[in-house]
């Protein structure tokens, strides 16, 4: 039987140790007790040496190396258990467990970051406002414009009374949307909704459909009378900035007066849009200077730590203040913008607490699998950070799904409005939230509800 290693030997020995026994196994060896498979020679996919290549990436870059886990990568295990197993715990005052880290397929990421597509139905519920109570209905809130489901009429504000021939309230009593996620493209998805007492059946295909990063863009005018912006954005992805351009410029040509930019389903994407978004506020106030900067851990802080300034954008406003509308699904880049913003502009927060994600990945792709690991936080110009507990709204206004969006009947915009005209937060509102454990404000990625990125990317 072969020696064990002793696992906290230091990773340059313990591997050269690990693939001199993966090499005599491979000519007919012993091998080992823990039973792991040779590695082809030179770099390769084996998920033996994919576990050693990790054991080394997480000791280098992962945020939290000296808190995490420390797996024995010669123990039979797949990749995804392994990483799983090098993931941050908690236990740290300072800071929650890592509940944001995945791997994914690299072709889903691509499709994402460098096609601006997504394979998917383009429904997504509110679920978590459920609290996976059955007797609470399961509501579209959100539905993406280019997809089947908008198509095929589905709407927000439509209940879901059955989900391929699964009643509802059982997926939400499981907590299982699994059926949401396709795997394939031309999946079928067969659901039951109703709206206004009617019901109605509709079958979706997956499809990988193009993104709309920046959903609309429309002055409106407050009961008062004053010009305010409104504007939805979706994700944070390099699609998503000529938009930007054309709606500022827009704004600016109308003269409004006041601005609302809707966060609310932005779970992030990348620092550079996020850092174009803020730049449009006030651009006399902010340009040139710090809107972010990154922090890597001690190993990699002296090559990888990076300043973000604020751009001067053409069409950039000169506003003093600026409405985040926001929610539990508001995270990371999203909330980068109120980050960034607080020390220059006076950012009112309209609707619920936002996730609590101060920390990013810079994504690595390996073996046809990409890996976003925490690897920085990230602090504004005053050197504020580590908001774990999410960013608490001015005014707490809970949202209605039958309100479409961008109208002022819809409550957190009415909210915004009515603030703008009389300086407060309306009545029956105010700063106090659903109150969450730290980093607790959102589901973990992969899991809940149909998934949508929650982070902030620095490539």
């Amino acid at each position: 039987m072969a020696r064990k290693i002793p696992w906290r030997t230091p990773r340059r020995v313990r591997h050269a140790v690990a693939l001199a026994a993966l090499a005599l196994a491979a000519c007919g060896g012993g091998g080992g007790d823990d039973g792991v498979l040779p590695p082809l020679p030179g770099v390769t996919c084996s998920t033996a040496e994919q576990r050693l290549w990790l054991d080394d990436y997480f000791d280098a870059w992962y945020f939290w190396y000296r808190l995490a886990p420390d797996p024995n990568p010669l123990r039979e295990m797949t990749v995804a258990e392994f990483f799983e197993a090098s993931l941050y715990t908690g236990g740290d005052v300072r800071f929650p467990r890592d509940r944001w880290s995945y791997l994914e397929s690299s072709e889903d990421f691509d499709r994402f970051f460098g096609d601006g597509r997504l394979l998917g139905y383009g429904v997504y519920l509110a679920g978590i406002e459920t609290d996976r109570d059955p007797a609470r209905p399961l509501l579209v809130r959100y539905v993406e414009p280019q997809s089947d489901a908008a198509a095929r009429g589905v709407r927000r504000g439509d209940e879901v009374v059955s989900v391929n021939g699964r009643p509802a309230a059982e997926i939400v009593a499981a907590d299982d949307y699994a059926a949401f996620t396709p795997d394939d493209e031309g999946q079928a998805l067969a659901l039951v909704l109703r709206n206004g007492g009617i019901e109605r059946s509709v079958t979706l295909r997956a499809s990988a459909f193009a993104l709309t990063p920046v959903t609309l863009a429309r002055v409106l005018q407050t009961p008062m009378g004053r010009r305010m912006g409104y504007l939805h954005v979706k994700d944070m992805i390099d699609q998503a900035e000529p938009a930007l351009d054309r709606s500022f410029a827009d704004f600016r040509a109308a003269g409004i007066t006041e601005l609302v930019i809707d966060l609310r389903y932005n779970g992030g994407g990348l620092v550079s849009l996020s850092r174009r978004l803020a730049s449009y506020v006030n651009g006399a106030r902010t340009r040139d200077q710090v809107y972010a900067r990154l922090l890597f851990n001690d190993r990699r802080a002296r090559d990888e730590n990076e300043t973000f300034r604020f751009e001067p954008p053409s069409s950039a406003l000169n506003l003093s203040r600026v409405y985040l509308l926001t929610g539990p699904r508001t995270c990371s880049a999203s909330e980068l913008v109120i980050n960034g913003l607080r020390p220059f502009v006076d950012v009112v927060a309209i609707g619920d607490t936002t996730c609590g994600k101060p920390v990013g990945f810079r994504p690595v792709s390996r073996c046809d699998t990409t890996f976003n690991v925490v690897n920085f936080e990230s602090v504004n110009g005053r050197d504020e950070g580590r908001y774990f507990d999410g960013f608490a709204p001015t005014c707490a206004v809970t949202e209605d799904f039958s309100r479409p969006l961008g109208t002022l009947e819809e409550p957190l915009l009415a909210a915004a409005g009515t603030h703008a005209d009389g300086g407060s937060c309306p009545a029956g509102t105010g700063g106090v939230a659903r109150q969450r454990p730290m980093g607790a404000g959102a589901p973990r990625l992969r899991g809940g509800e149909p998934p949508e990125r929650q982070g902030m990317w620095r490539r």
